[in-house]
């Protein structure tokens, strides 16, 4: 849906927060060591990062300092993952109804923005690491190719070709998809992400 001039991005972070929280529900504890296409992290911290992060936009939609959130989760057993994610989504969730969010100034580790293009850009993440955690366990569901979209059109308008990685560009250099790359693809090749064991 438009709103004054941008596509809420809130019926779009529900989607991706379902669909990752189907993804982080089918791990097992074996493959808390994988690889993932993020080298700093195996499962088990793409996993801690994605709760912390999530924690983080929680705290920005209830108007809070979210900068001062540690965009990883401690204490989190092997088991633990699917609920620590579903409790904080949903707090997301809550944190970001009211319509006056979308337009108000938040501070997010990428600037002062709209509350509207913060959560966007939390979009591009959380499916972002959908991506990245699928291509870890092979890829063991579809995923939702419209989030892909929506992630890649943001990221083109809001991330030049050539940037230097950072802590407010956490992303490096683009690199060339192949011409039949589906959106997924596309996205994480924007990023610079290589899929695992793919050429």
């Amino acid at each position: 849906m438009t709103t004054t001039g941008f596509t809420d991005p809130r019926p779009l972070y529900t989607r991706a927060t379902e669909q990752a929280a189907a993804l982080i529900g089918s791990v097992r504890p074996e493959d808390l060591t994988r690889p993932t296409p993020c080298s700093e992290f195996d499962v088990r911290g793409l996993l801690s990062h994605v709760v912390g992060g999530t924690r983080r936009i929680a705290v920005v939609g209830e108007g809070g300092d979210g900068l001062a959130v540690d965009p990883s989760a401690e204490g989190v057993g092997d088991d633990g993952w699917a609920a620590a994610y579903d409790e904080v989504r949903a707090r997301v969730l809550k944190a970001w109804e009211s319509d006056e969010r979308m337009t108000g100034l938040v501070r997010v580790p990428w600037g002062e923005v709209p509350g509207h293009a913060a959560l966007a850009g939390y979009v591009m993440e959380i499916v972002t690491h959908t991506w990245d955690l699928a291509e870890a366990l092979g890829h063991p569901r579809e995923l939702d190719p419209e989030l892909a979209e929506f992630s890649l059109a943001n990221a083109r308008r809001v991330l030049p070709d050539s940037r230097p990685r950072d802590e407010r560009t956490p992303f490096d250099t683009r690199r060339e998809a192949a011409a039949d790359a589906g959106a997924y693809d596309r996205l994480a090749a924007w990023l610079g992400r290589t899929p695992l064991n793919r050429p």
